[in-house]
Parts: structure tokens; sequence; C-alpha cells
């Protein structure tokens, strides 16, 4: 709640500063909403800062592998139901799933990967940045 706080703060500061110069704060006013926006998706209760997670397809125990790829270890198995938080993403090798065919691999923990075929991101591109 602190960064929210914060945001709304300094925007209520910047309209302010803007009504008093007349100038126009169409953008100070999204640049709020998104802050805020993105307290509010990453927000959980008991955390500040919790990153967002994503649903594994219903139905499925996935294999959580050491690196992109069905010939890489597999490190556990998420359960049913399972949520997960994507740190970044790389490509790899192909898989199908329920959510299509993918080479994107997204990295839950280091040295921890599940295929983005079986992570509904709703994109069928990159949600995280690019794992280094």
């Amino acid at each position: 709640m602190a960064i929210e706080e914060i945001a709304e703060t300094t925007g209520t500061a910047t309209i302010a500063a803007a009504s008093a110069t007349g100038a126009t704060v169409a953008t100070e006013a999204t640049v709020v909403t998104a802050a805020t926006d993105a307290t509010d998706a990453t927000a959980t209760a008991g955390s500040t800062a919790a990153a967002v997670t994503y649903p594994i397809a219903p139905g499925y125990q996935v294999n959580v592998r050491s690196g992109p790829g069905t010939t890489y270890k597999v490190v556990k198995v998420l359960p049913y139901n399972s949520r997960v938080p994507i740190r970044c993403q790389r490509h790899g090798q192909k898989v199908s799933g329920p959510y299509g065919t993918s080479d994107i691999w997204d990295s839950i923990a280091p040295g921890q990967y599940v295929s983005d075929a079986y992570v509904r991101t709703g994109s069928d591109g990159f949600v995280a940045a690019p794992c280094g």
C-alpha cells in the first residue's frame, strides 16, 4: 500500500502544480493510474512486494525443469491448480500444451523452468523480461 499512497501523493502534487501553471495533466494522471493498477495487480494480503502469479492449466500437474527444455532434469512437479510467478522468460525447446505450442519457457525460481504452453499468461509472447 505504501507504493500506492506515494503514487497518489505524487500525482496530487503534480496535478496541483500543473493547475497552478495551467498545464495539461493527462499524462501525469495516466501515470498515477498505471502505478495504482500495478500496485493492485501485485499486492496480496500480508505482502507489500508480492509477485504477480499465473495459473497452471486446470487438470495438469506440470514438470518443473532445471532448464528450458524437456531434456533438462525434472526438479519438482507442480500440483493441480498451482499458480506460479514468472521471474523472467527465455526461448528454448518448442512444446505443445493446453495453451498452444510455444518455445517460451518461464523461470519461476532460480534454476526452475516451466513451459509457457502450460501457463495461462493471456499472451503468445513474453509477459516478463528476458532471462539474462
